[in-house]
C-alpha cells in the first residue's frame, strides 16, 4: 500500500504542471522563480491584502468574471476584440495577464516598473473605431479605469466568496487601495481606493454599459466553447458557473447567458468551491520572496 502516497504525489505534481502551463506558459517555473526569488524591494509587503487575494485560487473564478463584466463596455470591448488576439490566442492573453498580475504583486520594484512600461507601450500603439464610429485609444484613462475597476471588483468578490482567508472591511479597503497603485501607474484616472468608492465608480459607469454582439459572443466563447480538452470541460463548467455567479444581476441579464448556464447557477457555489479547492491542492502557494536587503 506504500505506493499510494507516491502515486498521489505524482498525480498532484502533474496536474499542477499542466495547469501552470496553461495559465503562465511554457516557462511557468522559470517565471515563478524569478518573480518570487529575485531579491529587492517590492511594491507590496507580505502583509498587504493584494498579496493575499492574488495568491489564492479564487483568482481563477474572479478573472473569468472580470472578462465577462469588462465586455459590457462597448468601446473597451471593441479594443479587446480588435487588438488583443483574444479569440485567436486566448491562452496567450491569459498568460500575459497572469504574468503581469504576478510581477506587479509579488515581483521586485524594477521588474514591476518594466512590466508596467511594456503594457503602456502596447496601449500607446492601439487605436481604432468601433462599429458605431466611435474612435478609441487603449491608453484612454477612462477606458483603463473601467478595465481596472471591473477586475478589482471581480477579484475581490471571488476572494470573499471562495478564498481561503476572506478579508475584513479594512482588508477589503486595503485591497482596493493596493490595486489603485498599479492602476495609477498604468494611466487610469483617479482610481478608487476604498470599497465604497469602487462601488460608486462602477455605478457611475452603468449608463455606458450595454450588451453588444461582441460581448455576447465573448460570453458564448468563454462559457460554452472554451478552448479546452474534453477532460477539463466538466470542472470548467463549475468554474464558469462560479464566475457567472459573481456577476451582479444586471450584468448577467445584459449578457443574455444561455438558458442551461442560468439553470446551473444553483450549483455555482458548491461546484465552484470544489473546483477551486482542487486547484488550490495541485498548485503550491507562491514562495515567500527573499529579504530586500
Amino acid at each position: 500500500m506504500g505506493w499510494r502516497p507516491a502515486f498521489v504525489a505524482r498525480v498532484r505534481e502533474r496536474a499542477g504542471e499542466v495547469l501552470l502551463l496553461r495559465v503562465a506558459g511554457p516557462s511557468a517555473r522559470a517565471k515563478r522563480a524569478r518573480i518570487h526569488g529575485t531579491p529587492g524591494p517590492r511594491w507590496f509587503g507580505p502583509e498587504r491584502p493584494v498579496r493575499v487575494v492574488h495568491a489564492d485560487a479564487s483568482m481563477y473564478a474572479g478573472g473569468l468574471a472580470a472578462l465577462l463584466l469588462q465586455s459590457l463596455h462597448p468601446v473597451a470591448m471593441a479594443a479587446v476584440a480588435g487588438h488583443s488576439g483574444f479569440r485567436g490566442d486566448p491562452w496567450g492573453r491569459l498568460q500575459r495577464t497572469s504574468t503581469f498580475l504576478a510581477v506587479t504583486t509579488f515581483g521586485t520594484d524594477a521588474d514591476a516598473r518594466e512590466a508596467v512600461a511594456r503594457v503602456r507601450q502596447v496601449h500607446a500603439a492601439i487605436s481604432g473605431t468601433t462599429g458605431d464610429g466611435i474612435p478609441y485609444r487603449a491608453s484612454d484613462p477612462h477606458l483603463l479605469t473601467w478595465v481596472h475597476i471591473a477586475e478589482t471588483a471581480c477579484f475581490l468578490r471571488a476572494h470573499q466568496r471562495y478564498g481561503r482567508r476572506p478579508l475584513d472591511r479594512a482588508g477589503q479597503d486595503g485591497y482596493v487601495a493596493d490595486m489603485a497603485q498599479v492602476a495609477q501607474r498604468l494611466g487610469a484616472e483617479d482610481p478608487p481606493e476604498t470599497l465604497a468608492g469602487l462601488a460608486a465608480r462602477i455605478a457611475a459607469y452603468r449608463p455606458e454599459l450595454r450588451a453588444t454582439p461582441a460581448s455576447r459572443d465573448t460570453a458564448r466563447f468563454l462559457l460554452a466553447r472554451p478552448p479546452l480538452p474534453v477532460p477539463a470541460q466538466i470542472p470548467y463548467v463549475f468554474l464558469a458557473g462560479a464566475a457567472v455567479g459573481l456577476l451582479p444581476p444586471w450584468a448577467r441579464a445584459a449578457l443574455g447567458l444561455p438558458w442551461w448556464r442560468r439553470a446551473l447557477l444553483f450549483l455555482a457555489g458548491p461546484g465552484g468551491r470544489v473546483v477551486l479547492a482542487a486547484i488550490r491542492w495541485v498548485v503550491p502557494p507562491p514562495p515567500v520572496p527573499p529579504p530586500s536587503g
